[in-house]
């Protein structure tokens, strides 16, 4: 059962797929037809679920689930994991590779591979104030609060010298 983003309570579960690159104008009316359709017939073992998504700087895709309303199952996860994988494959963008990293620079968004992100840090062209985006958040006001941040706030300051 679709709901609007910005009615799902503050607990619920989010998951945030970086793509790649920036999906275009064209992609995000898709994935959001696609998410919509979905989402409203997204289940667990039968009984609805109410979720929703919001699309990031036409990068980033965030799930989520109304866990008050119905918990999610290992089913339903994996239902939600199918859907992102068809999306994969119908815009030939990655969205699931755990192993890019996402930062600012400026204005840009630049992906790249952790072991890039290392090295940058290494070279001091990623700081502890650089803007990174922490993907590994898992409620709605993580999402809100924590998932934007500087690198000495996330998971990222281990890299930082």
């Amino acid at each position: 059962m679709f709901t609007e983003y910005n009615n799902l309570p503050s607990n619920s579960r989010v998951w945030v797929y970086q793509a790649d690159r920036e999906f275009s104008i064209e992609e995000v009316e898709y994935i959001c037809a696609k998410a919509i359709l979905f989402i409203d017939n997204w289940t667990r073992h039968g009984d609805d679920l109410k979720g929703s998504f919001t699309i990031k700087y036409n990068q980033f895709l965030v799930l989520g689930v109304d866990e008050g309303f119905n918990n999610v199952s290992g089913c339903s996860i994996d239902s939600s994991v199918h859907f992102v994988q068809e999306l994969e494959k119908e815009l030939r963008i990655d969205l699931m590779n755990k192993m890019n990293v996402s930062f600012k620079d400026g204005d840009n968004i630049n992906v790249v591979k952790l072991a890039d992100f290392q090295q940058l840090a290494k070279d001091k062209k990623i700081t502890s104030k650089t803007i990174v985006f922490n993907n590994m958040i898992d409620t709605k006001a993580d999402f809100e609060t924590n998932w934007e941040v500087t690198a000495d706030k996330s998971w990222h300051k281990r890299f930082l010298v």
